[in-house]
C-alpha cells in the first residue's frame, strides 16, 4: 500500500509495485496523484486534471502525452484544458487519443515519435493508464526483451502478458 500521508513535494514509492503517490502543490491546494513509473524517463497515470500540472512539473516531468479521447466519459475535462495549463508553466503537451484497446500502427508510430522527440521525463495519461502502458509496450517490443517489458509494466501495476503474447505470436508468423 502506498503511503498517502505525504508532505508537499514528497513521493512515496511502494517497493513492490513502484507506484508513486505524489502529493504536490496545485492551483487549488494539494492533491495526491497516481504516477506510475515504467522507466526513469517515462511514467503513466490515470486521468489528470489541469490543476495537477504544477505538481507534475514539480515531480520532474517535462512533457505530458494525452492518450484519452475527449468526451470519453461524462464530466471528463478536455485535453485542451490540461494542455493550456501545462504550456502556461513550460511543459510540452502532445495529444494522441487512442480508443480503448484499439491501437493502430499509425498511433504506435506517433507514440514512438513522441517518446523520441519530447523532452523527458514524460508522463502519459488516459482513463486508467492502461492504454499508455499498452502503447509503451508495443513500441518497446523488439527493442527490449519481452520479460523486461512484462517486469517493468507489472512493477507499475499493469499486466501486459496478453499483449506481449500477441506481439510474440505476430512476430513468429
Amino acid at each position: 500500500m502506498v503511503n498517502t500521508a505525504l508532505n508537499s513535494g514528497q513521493r512515496a514509492i511502494d517497493p513492490q509495485a513502484r507506484i508513486v503517490a505524489y502529493q504536490g502543490r496545485t492551483s487549488r491546494g494539494y492533491r495526491n496523484m497516481d504516477l506510475r513509473p515504467i522507466t526513469d524517463g517515462f511514467a503513466v497515470a490515470p486521468q489528470i486534471l489541469p490543476e495537477d500540472v504544477i505538481a507534475i512539473r514539480d515531480a520532474g516531468y517535462h512533457s505530458i502525452i494525452c492518450n484519452r479521447p475527449d468526451g470519453e466519459e461524462y464530466g471528463q475535462c478536455s485535453h485542451s484544458e490540461i494542455e493550456t495549463a501545462a504550456r502556461e508553466i513550460g511543459l510540452e503537451f502532445k495529444m494522441l487519443p487512442i480508443q480503448s484497446e484499439i491501437v493502430t500502427e499509425n498511433a504506435a508510430a506517433e507514440f514512438q515519435d513522441a517518446l523520441q522527440t519530447l523532452p523527458g521525463p514524460i508522463l502519459a495519461y488516459c482513463r486508467s493508464g492502461t492504454r499508455c502502458t499498452m502503447l509503451w509496450s508495443i513500441v518497446k517490443f523488439g527493442e527490449l526483451p519481452p520479460e523486461v517489458i512484462l517486469q517493468k509494466t507489472a512493477e507499475a501495476g499493469y499486466d501486459m502478458s496478453g499483449l506481449v503474447a500477441q506481439l510474440q505470436e505476430m512476430q513468429n508468423r
